[in-house]
């Protein structure tokens, strides 16, 4: 496909940018921007509308090639950086972010189709990384040993792995490139990212804003195209010494794979399948309204939805008026429309799967209470969607759902719901809602879940160990443990005898 990189964007809303050089199209190598060699492209599309943004360049494995040599090259300059410095430049990062937040919610609104409100707002999740990890750098000291041998002194000191390879998914476009890179630079890697091809424009609007904060040519490369070319590249190159992955956990064991040969440092972050259990004891109020932040943000399609929703018997009804209520509420629309609550699903298997679900659910006796189809705003729109008294063997109850669908059962015991929450491969996230103080500990222990979510939904941020058990990763991202991934530990034993 040839590339026409001169060709004037497609979607008039595109015109509504302040600053027009934050949209790019090449991709970002050694601190240039590149074409691919070939002249190849491929298109990024509105979701909402079917309408063209931009011709983004298409890289091949040897262009990849080119990409790492630049991190490779940069690294001991970076690494050697004071971590003052490297704060610096990081902080200077976040706050053009900042300042940048309307055009990047608009940029990120129209590739990926989310709400204006819920892009601004990733901006800023987004830009807290940057901030988070210009501090948490300043942290990576060295422990002394107290020496079991005579004349000797023992010191273990954290130091930078290398070059880091990143892969981000296209749901959250700018916070998982930040929640990433942001770490990895502060520890003093390099980095070359791939975006999802659907949604590359906000990884290369934040290249460019990392080039204005005087990030070195070389430590920050965005590299688009071909995900198994790309990808596939990064994980044989042994100069790459850690990936860090967020997507499937289909495609996270495919990488896994291809990276044991060099046996790389892997951080994932996979699949989610959470369970939202509420007890009889709840504000049910409350909890429908902590339903609707599980389940709907970004149209559902988000690891940490809340996929199977378990009621407490006694309180089922209620809780499901409460929450059809709210759900029948949400207005549907493209993102950049005010007041808009969910948008367009990314694609048409996403669409398909959704559909797949909700009709295995009704096959298998679920009750479909308001919602079911396709949305009349487009071809990629669903209705926001409840489904009560849906059985455990459903699809909906088995496998993640990415859309907006919210699948409801009941439970007569806290043993019971317990043993229906652990009875999956995945481990992301658990949400319960519960006044009982007791009942709150009992359940946090219990969850075979990396993170427990109790009486709220908000629990991510820069200081969090973001991450799961089981099939749902490997790792943490965020806290002091996200920025340790990219460490490799080095133990020093100094003969001190005269």
């Amino acid at each position: 496909m040839t590339a026409v990189f001169a060709r004037p964007p497609f979607h008039d809303a595109l015109n509504q940018l302040k600053d027009r050089h934050l949209l790019r199209e090449l991709a970002y190598v050694g601190g240039r921007w590149t074409s691919s060699r070939q002249g190849n492209s491929f298109a990024v599309t509105d979701p909402a509308t079917g309408g063209s943004l931009a011709w983004v360049a298409s890289l091949d494995g040897d262009e990849t090639l080119t990409a790492i040599d630049a991190a490779v090259w940069a690294f001991p300059g970076w690494r050697d950086l004071p971590p003052h410095h490297r704060a610096a430049k990081l902080r200077r990062w976040g706050d053009l972010m900042i300042g940048a937040k309307d055009d990047l919610a608009l940029i990120m609104a129209l590739e990926q189709g989310k709400p204006i409100a819920e892009a601004r707002g990733e901006i800023d999740y987004a830009a807290s990384f940057l901030d988070w990890y210009a501090e948490e750098g300043k942290r990576l000291n060295a422990e002394s040993v107290t020496s079991h041998l005579t004349g000797a002194e023992m010191i273990v000191r954290r130091e930078a792995l290398g070059v880091v390879g990143i892969v981000t998914p296209w749901n959250f476009p700018s916070a998982m490139v930040t929640r990433k890179a942001a770490a990895a630079l502060a520890a003093g890697c390099t980095v070359v990212a791939h975006p999802s091809s659907e949604t590359p424009l906000s990884a290369l609007a934040l290249a460019e804003l990392a080039e204005r904060a005087g990030i070195p040519a070389g430590v920050f490369n965005v590299v688009t195209g071909n995900a198994a070319t790309i990808v596939g590249q990064m994980c044989a190159d042994n100069r790459v010494r850690a990936m860090s992955f967020t997507g499937s956990t289909e495609i996270g064991r495919l990488i896994a794979g291809q990276c044991a040969p060099t046996m790389k440092r892997l951080v994932m972050e996979l699949g989610g399948h959470a369970p939202l259990i509420v007890f009889a004891d709840a504000d049910i109020e409350k909890a429908a309204d902590i339903a609707i932040a599980a389940k709907f943000a970004t149209s559902g399609q988000d690891c940490l939805a809340a996929n199977r929703i378990y009621v407490e018997r006694p309180v089922v009804e209620a809780f499901n008026a409460a929450l059809a209520t709210r759900i029948a509420a949400l207005k549907v629309g493209p993102g950049l429309c005010a007041g808009v609550d969910i948008g367009p699903l990314m694609h048409e298997r996403a669409i398909a799967k959704v559909e797949e679900q909700v009709a295995d659910a009704l096959k298998r006796g679920a009750t479909l209470v308001c919602g079911g189809g396709r949305h009349d705003t487009g071809p990629l729109f669903y209705e926001p969607t409840l489904l009560t008294d849906v059985p455990d063997d459903a699809l909906i109850m088995r496998e993640e759902t990415f859309g907006p669908v919210a699948a409801v059962t009941a439970f007569d015991s806290e043993a019971e719901v317990i043993a229906r929450a652990n009875d999956t491969e995945y481990g992301l996230v658990a949400y319960v809602v519960t006044e009982n103080g007791t009942r709150q500990w009992r359940m946090g222990r219990a969850l075979q879940f990396g993170m427990v979510a109790i009486n709220r939904v908000k629990i991510t941020g820069g200081p969090v160990p973001f991450g799961g058990w089981k099939q749902s990763g490997l790792g943490r991202e965020g806290s002091r443990h996200g920025l340790e991934a990219f460490t490799g530990l080095k133990y020093l034993c100094i003969d001190t005898a005269a």
